[in-house]
């Protein structure tokens, strides 16, 4: 008796045979080329790759800013080639609007929607909760912290429930321990919902302790040259990063990051 496989899912990012370049590129090679890359509902994935190699390009191609040369990008199954509602992205400078109150900047989106003002209310009082901004609600952005301020960048991005969070370096302009104790908070802000999210980011220790799984760059061109699977359990806490298991995994990759850079200076 034969059985029927089972379908598998449909990816909710599909990227195939992805061509990009910048108009004007001096020696015409294209940022990335043969590009593939699939990402699961409600996975965590890191991106980490030297500096030049398209990680911030292809979250530009995936958020629809940038339109591919060739290839093929699907949300869903199904081309978006221009921004939608689908998609969030959080820039590693803050985007906060100085004229706004806290509320009001997290609110901006959802009047965009249209959502009506009792329904803004509701689901900026949840944002504020869940980024622990609450008190903070009739600030203005002069009056917060960069930590604070990037919890705004990020309850606005949630508030308008997006599928697909892209994150390009959102913690790296911030100091060590603002750093650590963010990537901990926003751990827990995604596990209730669960979002897909795409992480760029430089510090290995970051992609390996947020993540599901980490895919290393390669650039001349951007093509990804390993992806590997977050051993790790969920929940997580600090202590994660000095386990051996983990440092031995961070250095694993280091030394495939440092073996990228080399090849590329000795071109």
């Amino acid at each position: 008796m034969s059985a029927v496989a089972a379908a598998e899912p449909v990816p909710r990012i599909s990227i195939e045979g992805l061509r990009f370049g910048y108009e004007g590129n001096v020696d015409s090679r294209p940022v990335l080329e043969s590009f593939d890359l699939r990402v699961a509902e409600s996975e965590f994935l890191a991106i980490v790759g030297p500096s030049g190699c398209g990680k911030s390009t292809l979250l530009s191609i995936i958020a629809g800013l940038l339109r591919a040369d060739s290839g093929v990008v699907l949300i869903d199954g199904a081309a978006r080639p221009v921004p939608g509602p689908d998609r969030a992205m959080i820039f590693q400078d803050d985007a906060v609007f100085p004229w706004r109150t806290v509320a009001g900047n997290i609110a901006y989106g959802l009047q965009v929607r249209g959502e009506s003002n009792e329904e803004r209310r509701r689901i900026v009082d949840e944002a504020l909760a869940l980024v622990g901004l609450t008190e903070a609600r009739d600030l203005y952005p002069r009056q917060l912290s960069g930590g604070m301020r990037k919890r705004v960048d990020v309850a606005r991005a949630m508030a308008v429930q997006p599928h697909i969070l892209l994150l390009d370096e959102p913690f790296a302009a911030l100091d060590v321990m603002t750093k650590e104790q963010l990537q901990v908070d926003f751990l827990d802000i995604w596990a209730t919902s669960r979002m897909t999210a795409v992480f760029v980011t430089h510090d290995l220790e970051e992609a390996l302790f947020l993540s599901d799984r980490v895919v290393v760059m390669s650039r001349d061109p951007g093509r990804i040259i390993r992806d590997v699977v977050v051993p790790f359990a969920r929940p997580r806490d600090r202590d994660l990063r000095t386990s051996p298991e983990f440092q031995a995994l961070r250095a694993e990759l280091a030394v495939q990051l440092r073996s990228v850079v080399g090849d590329l200076e000795a071109r």
